[in-house]
């Protein structure tokens, strides 16, 4: 692992030059919506899954990667399972399915929340624009034959004809050459381009394969990937239309697809702060070249990072894909930004009840490497086991981060500093220091007191052993903080009176049953909770608690 910012941010020039080359705040009651008091928001702080497994498991044992589901129709009546599960995002892939459909599934994930005592966060990826086959003609799938004859066009008909693909894009064979590779799905199938006919491709297949609708294309030459730019936008009038879609439907973050650059995330960040929705949060997908040659701007541009894998290992060699993946966690926790490694973690599930090894040791490195998240696709929104893929992904999850705490790993996580002006510097300084005390006098747990979640990410950041609890006043921060490492959103009133909201929360949390007499607590908060985001003087404190 790289030493500072910048040394693993100079990893992936090198690993990109080689991949060239080769609506309104919902508060939870504990069980079922109660009135909208002061008492029932206290009551209702700590959502159900956390609470379960703090009893169980004591604070040690609390999970600290987050789980993320991709929901469809597989597993959309399984949604509760899931959520007692430990989902904490619910991902809705508006490639698929109806606006009915999508609605439908959004508003049971608020019921949780609101009837149950959940906490899971709601996350919509648009579709970018990308070369993919529209449809085969045929039926839901189809074998191309070794030495078979295809024909790719983006000409429509009514009619189906066989050994005929449609492509989405006019222009898609435009710089392509007889003698390429078109390839699948990052080689699922591989077909040889034997003659243009206008802009069509007529092509032999060479590696047999079931062939998929919406199925990825890239087009390789002598070994490297033909590189093209079409002139697409980031984001496609249907695009913009799903993303007034999931403002509607109240959405806590839009993973961004295909971002080529800073300025994508930027754009989408103004609009939303134009309508007073800078709750919502961006997360950058990186899933191309493009993507990775622009890394550290997306990044520091976004609010977060999702590792789309499968999309990412369709455009370069799945030799680099392991490197790449430790670089961008890496460089994400020291720029601080959540970070989920998603795509094809636990395959194999998508069609039996128990995953390979080799898979179970993946979703292990993922933790290893302290992802925030980790995250389910196929196996989830279409697979035969659900609620087992899951249930696997947190075992593993669990079983690292229980290894990584006996060796006392955090040990060798160096620091970069990012804050310029003063009051940041302080926040920064000052949560560094209570993650290293926590873990040196071997406290229990972190209590932060945070308005918008910032020092909880700064706390998240430094992966320390004990929990981190992070109590908010505040709705949408509360949400936001469901994708950061060890972090544990609460929701409650506080007040100016740091005294007051510590003997409040143990209040709680020994109604609970999750503190007891003689727990050490660190204590780390602003001195006002309700100051300004660009306050230019701060009061921050430590504190170590012994709870009476």
């Amino acid at each position: 692992m790289a030493t500072s910012a910048a040394a693993a941010a100079s990893t992936l020039p090198y690993l990109v030059a080689a991949a060239s080359s080769s609506a309104a705040a919902r508060r939870r009651g504990a069980h079922r919506i109660r009135a909208s008091s002061a008492a029932a928001e206290v009551e209702g702080a700590m959502d159900v899954v956390s609470e379960a497994e703090l009893r169980e498991k004591g604070f040690m044992g609390l999970r600290k990667t987050k789980l993320v589901c991709t929901v469809g129709p597989a597993c959309v009546g399984a949604l509760p399972a899931l959520a007692r599960g430990g989902m904490g995002v619910a991902r809705v892939n508006l490639c698929h399915g109806g606006r009915g459909w999508h609605r439908a599934v959004m508003r049971e994930v608020r019921r949780l929340n609101e009837e149950e005592g959940f906490c899971v966060s709601l996350m919509v990826d648009t579709e970018g624009s990308q070369l993919l086959v529209a449809d085969h003609g045929g039926a839901a799938s189809v074998k191309a034959e070794d030495g078979s004859e295809w024909l790719f066009t983006s000409k429509r008909t009514d009619e189906s004809h066989p050994f005929t693909m449609h492509v989405n894009f006019d222009k898609f064979s435009e710089d392509i050459l007889v003698g390429d590779e078109l390839v699948i799905d990052g080689g699922m199938e591989t077909f040889e381009v034997i003659e243009k006919v206008g802009n069509d491709l007529r092509c032999k297949c060479t590696d047999p394969g079931l062939l998929l609708p919406r199925a990825k294309l890239s087009f390789w030459r002598n070994g490297k990937l033909v590189e093209r730019n079409f002139g697409l936008p980031t984001l496609s009038a249907k695009d913009w239309a799903d993303i007034e879609f999931g403002i509607a439907e109240g959405v806590d973050c839009i993973a961004l697809s295909f971002v080529k650059d800073a300025n994508d995330i930027k754009y989408l960040k103004t609009y939303l702060s134009r309508k007073s929705l800078e709750h919502i949060k961006i997360f950058a997908k990186v899933e191309s070249l493009e993507s990775l040659k622009n890394l550290k701007d997306i990044i520091e541009a976004s609010d977060g990072v999702m590792v789309a894998r499968g999309d990412l290992g369709v455009q370069i060699p799945l030799e680099q894909i392991p490197a790449i993946q430790e670089a961008i966690v890496d460089l994400c926790r020291r720029l601080n930004k959540p970070v989920i490694v998603a795509s094809q973690l636990l395959e194999s599930m998508v069609e039996y009840p128990t995953p390979t090894r080799a898979e179970v040791a993946d979703v292990s490195e993922a933790v290893r490497q302290y992802a925030d998240a980790v995250m389910l696709s196929a196996e989830s929104a279409i697979g035969a086991y659900p609620q087992k893929a899951l249930a696997v992904l947190r075992a593993a999850s669990e079983r690292m981060e229980s290894w990584s705490r006996e060796e006392n790993m955090q040990k060798l996580l160096p620091q970069h500093q990012l804050a310029i002006a003063l009051p940041d510097r302080i926040s920064e300084q000052i949560c560094t220091s209570a993650a290293e005390m926590a873990n040196n006098l071997a406290v229990d747990a972190i209590f932060v007191y945070t308005k918008y979640g910032h020092m909880a990410s700064l706390l998240s950041r430094n992966r320390p052993n004990p929990p981190i609890f992070a109590f908010t006043d505040n709705a949408n921060s509360r949400k936001s903080m469901n994708l950061y490492w060890g972090v544990i959103p609460l929701q409650l009133p506080l007040s100016n009176n740091m005294e007051d909201n510590f003997n409040q929360t143990i209040k709680l949390m020994k109604s609970k049953g999750s503190v007891k007499s003689g727990d050490t607590v660190l204590v780390v908060a602003d001195s006002d909770l309700n100051r300004p985001r660009a306050a230019t003087s701060v009061f921050q404190s430590i504190q170590v608690r012994i709870v009476d």
